[in-house]
């Protein structure tokens, strides 16, 4: 299982559910493997089950060193990374270039040594131009082209990462893992299995915002480039549910090797109980806290909840020890003071919703809607903010407001501060809900079956197919209840 820095280094909701499935499917061995660009942990986050052989945490590296190879002007590093630039305009040339790189990483830790990229950029750029339903791209300088460069050299650095023997990759995880995952199967030709649970390669990371246009739009299409190779070279797609399922098509997944497999939570793990007997009401917020976690319109939204309602308080749950002052700075901005108060994660599930009367499920871009279950599973009433799957996990189970909208977010919340009623009544529909869709039990079986698939021998040719009808039919010469598929190749 190939992850990009998380399970079992780092607990937060994509984790959680990496350890279900490792824990449930107790008859496959796992080689864990995190890929990542800042330092690795050394110890897991969580404790490992007997059926993980290894569990390692991978460093992309930054700076592979100088290679000092008398007469190397790496051709072939040369023409790799030239069809790669080209791709980023020209779809069809990238995949070549991406898999003549991760071959030339395997023999050298830089194999783009001795290639000028920039300036193989900046000719790409120039010779292609955006599809005509395209916006027409920014232009890219040499300095542009010189930072643009950098960092795509630092993301290929993520070809050179070993991976263990195995017999199947399971990739979960954005841009990095792929890479990874790619260059693994390229050279071994072990088959793999995506789980996308992404949000738009389009949208713009918050470390980025300082970045040109120009550069900003080279990551935009490289991202792109590298999801659509891995959606073409993956033997069966597992998105998280209809929105990611319908993101995948739209960046050329085969609808045949899609299988969707919604999220899921261990009921036990997220009893229903009472709710807090406090004398403020409360809401409760579950995110890393960071510069793209929802953190900055939740704010906006509470500001206004308090404004109506003085005395309520805001629980954020799950706040990071990286994304500590950031949100204390956030806080401290907004004047909420006393009213806003910072959590660790729970180690215990169970108490990670309890302290609030309301649930707030406002996620950042990229998040999946794991968290939004979790809350639904505990039986909490949620409002929650229309992007990515949230529309269908929730239903008519909560309270479901636009984005970019803290007026109508904060009107939802405090509706439900006053609605008792109305509040425990869509909490009851958010546990149902929970439990007839959004199990762990659904997820490990489904997940045992897809493993099971890609790691079997192939089928055996054969020159017919039985198709069993659902409905009875009457007993004739044949039998109505069975047709025979006869290839046409037959």
């Amino acid at each position: 299982m190939l992850t990009g820095g998380g399970y079992p280094f780092r607990r937060d909701a994509l984790s959680g559910w990496c350890r279900t499935l490792v824990e449930g499917l107790r008859r496959f061995r796992f080689d864990l493997r995190t890929v990542t660009d800042r330092e690795p942990p050394s110890v897991p986050a969580y404790p490992l089950p007997f059926n993980v052989a290894s569990a390692e945490a991978l460093q992309v590296c930054r700076d592979p060193g100088r290679e000092r190879r008398r007469g190397d002007s790496n051709e072939a590093g040369r023409g790799a990374a030239h069809l790669l630039c080209r791709g980023l305009l020209e779809e069809s040339r990238f995949a070549a270039g991406l898999r003549g790189l991760a071959e030339i990483a395997a023999e050298r830790p830089d194999p783009l040594a001795h290639v000028p990229l920039a300036d193989l950029l900046m000719d790409a750029w120039r010779g292609g131009g955006a599809a005509s339903d395209e916006p027409t791209l920014p232009r890219l300088g040499t300095r542009d082209a010189r930072t643009a460069a950098t960092l795509l050299k630092h993301a290929l650095g993520a070809l050179a990462v070993p991976l263990p023997e195995t017999d199947l990759v399971h990739c979960v995880g954005g841009t990095t893992p792929l890479l990874t995952a790619l260059a693994g199967r390229w050279r071994t030709g072990v088959p793999l299995l995506l789980t996308e649970a992404r949000a738009p390669v389009a949208r713009q990371r918050p470390a980025e915002e300082r970045l040109s246009p120009a550069v900003r739009a080279v990551l935009r299409r490289f991202r792109a480039a590298v999801a659509r190779t891995g959606y073409a070279e993956a033997g069966l797609i597992a998105p998280l549910s209809a929105y990611h399922h319908g993101w995948a098509l739209r960046h050329g997944a085969e609808a045949n090797r899609l299988v969707q497999v919604p999220a899921g939570v261990d009921p036990s793990e997220y009893p229903v109980t009472a709710e807090p007997n406090t004398e403020h009401p409360a809401v409760v917020w579950a995110g890393s806290g960071g510069p793209d976690s929802g953190l900055t319109p939740l704010l906006a939204a509470f500001e206004q909840v308090k404004a109506s309602m003085p005395g309520t308080v805001l629980h954020l749950v799950g706040v990071t020890p990286a994304h500590e002052d950031h949100c204390a700075e956030q806080i401290e901005r907004t004047g909420l003071g006393r009213a806003v108060r910072m959590h660790p994660l729970p180690a215990d599930p169970r108490d990670r919703y309890t302290a609030g009367h309301v649930v707030a499920h406002v996620p950042g871009p990229a998040d999946p809607p794991y968290r939004l279950i979790e809350a639904m599973m505990s039986g909490r009433a949620v409002v929650g903010v229309d992007v990515g799957p949230a529309a269908e996990t929730l239903g008519d189970a909560g309270v479901l407001v636009q984005p970019d909208d803290p007026a109508e977010l904060a009107i939802a919340i405090v509706g439900l501060l006053r609605g008792p009623n109305r509040r425990r009544q869509l909490g009851d529909a958010a546990r149902r809900r929970a439990l007839t869709h959004f199990t762990n039990d659904r997820v490990v079986r489904v997940y045992g079956a897809l493993y099971a698939d890609l790691t079997g021998p192939l089928p055996a040719p054969v020159s017919a197919f039985e198709l069993a009808l659902t409905i009875p039919a009457p007993r004739t010469s044949p039998p109505a209840t069975l047709r025979w598929l006869i290839r046409e190749d037959q």
